[in-house]
């Protein structure tokens, strides 16, 4: 009998197969059924979206009443625009599983084209300094693709990456991943390499809207307590490495751009424990930015405040 925890590796060995032989102009239009079909079936992963995306938009209403003397909108338009949104959450994140099995295959020439990037500059200047650069981004966009315009530039990149089982389909999704160079550890594995990558004066890359060690801490997220990832904070106080926090962002051409963000400035004071907070609450700021104004590009699939509160 086929072990069930092998079907999903063999499943993602024949996309990487075939995904390749879809050109563009067929791929996305397929991808986009694809994530209406699961958009149907998977009501689990459905409700998680719709948690995260209420969230949201809630946050946003209450700015905008905050805000403007003009009438917002009412409760029966933002059920339709929330289920317009999670709807568009299903179709990016199978987008960006097209373009993951897609990825060994895209020469840098064809990156160079796809994706446009904005505040290079920045990079440029936080290398400088020789402490190496921290670079942190949410589940937004695509950076499976975007995140390729380092090893495009020649600049070494270490990721940490979620730990898939079996063991077989976490090497598979990591070289699909590091096909053009960037390095992927375990994320729950020991972490020494990200400070020895940053005394080299590489890029670390850490996601800031999700704790999947539970290790980090609770701060506000759109107007309510969320477990969010401190990692970056800690290395950044540790290492003397600058942050940057930069976005990807899907156009609707299906290609891409990459906005940085200017160094992350928030004062040190000596208190560890505040000072991190500080940090991740100046990181949140941006994350609510992004997400807020773009939520059907946030291509998260857990639920994130319910992890606060259980």
């Amino acid at each position: 009998m086929l072990d069930q925890t092998m079907l999903g590796y063999y499943l993602y060995r024949l996309l990487g197969l075939v995904v390749p032989l879809i050109p563009p102009g067929l791929g996305y239009p397929l991808a986009t059924r694809l994530g209406d079909l699961f958009h149907r079936l998977d009501n689990g992963t459905r409700a998680n979206v719709y948690d995260n995306v209420t969230h949201v938009l809630e946050a946003r209403s209450w700015n905008l009443k905050a805000n403007s003397q003009q009438p917002v909108t009412s409760s029966q338009k933002a059920v339709g625009d929330s289920e317009a949104i999670v709807r568009g959450v299903f179709h990016n994140m199978a987008k960006n599983y097209y373009d993951l099995f897609r990825v060994p295959t895209l020469s840098l020439a064809e990156i160079d084209r796809l994706v446009k990037v904005e505040g290079w500059e920045h990079v440029e200047r936080a290398l400088s300094k020789g402490k190496g650069l921290i670079v942190v981004s949410a589940h937004f966009g695509n950076t499976d693709i975007v995140a390729q315009v380092l090893a495009l530039r020649e600049i070494p990149v270490v990721v940490p990456a979620e730990h898939l089982k079996p063991e077989v389909l976490y090497r598979y999704v990591c070289s699909l991943r590091a096909s053009k160079g960037i390095r992927l550890i375990p994320i729950d594995g020991p972490l020494l390499e990200l400070c020895r990558a940053l005394r080299r004066n590489e890029v670390v890359g850490l996601a800031a809207d999700r704790d999947i060690t539970e290790s980090g801490i609770v701060v506000d997220f759109f107007g309510a307590p969320a477990l969010l990832a401190d990692g970056y904070a800690q290395l950044s106080l540790r290492t003397g490495a600058p942050i940057i926090v930069g976005f990807s962002q899907r156009l609707p051409d299906n290609t891409f751009v990459a906005h940085l963000e200017p160094p992350l400035e928030w004062e040190v004071t000596g208190d560890r424990d505040r000072d991190v907070r500080v940090g991740v609450e100046k990181v949140v700021a941006i994350m609510e930015r992004y997400i807020g104004e773009q939520p059907e590009q946030w291509v998260m699939s857990v639920p994130i405040w319910r992890t606060a509160n259980s």
